[in-house]
């Protein structure tokens, strides 16, 4: 894949996280939503990938467009069809806040549409087709 280019998001090592970390309170979640660092739906494009490693297993997303991807890997590796098409809800940090328009982001549970939740997100990489550039545009 000429050209392409990835992020990466890790989730810190043990012991590295502060214990005076403010409670993730609804209030704290909207005042820093825009600060998390992670995966946005506006980020990905249709030939990216998404790959997100969780404490237990690797999801890969493709987005198909209209918020719904095609994801393999993880839960779904378990089923009798290894992939299936989803929409990602969004991501919580384990409670009913869910942040609808968040891909994937480091410490937190990706949500998915068929009811699926992930455990505890550590790592993100997304891929970019042709380095970030839109070869549609002109």
């Amino acid at each position: 894949m000429a050209g392409s280019t990835t992020s990466v998001f890790h989730l810190p090592p043990a012991g590295d996280q502060s214990t005076d970390t403010p409670a993730r309170t609804l209030d704290r979640i909207v005042e820093n939503s825009t600060e998390i660092n992670g995966v946005w739906s506006d980020d990905v494009a249709n030939g990216d990938w998404v790959i997100v490693r969780t404490r237990n297993s690797t999801y890969s997303l493709a987005p198909l467009g209209e918020g719904r991807y095609h994801v393999t890997g993880g839960w779904f590796a378990a089923r009798p069809a290894d992939e299936q098409d989803v929409r990602i809800a969004g991501c919580t940090w384990g409670g009913a806040a869910i942040h609808t328009r968040l891909v994937a982001a480091v410490g937190m549970f990706l949500e998915f549409d068929n009811g699926v939740r992930t455990t505890r997100i550590q790592d993100v990489r997304l891929i970019k087709l042709n380095g970030g550039r839109d070869d549609r545009t002109h």
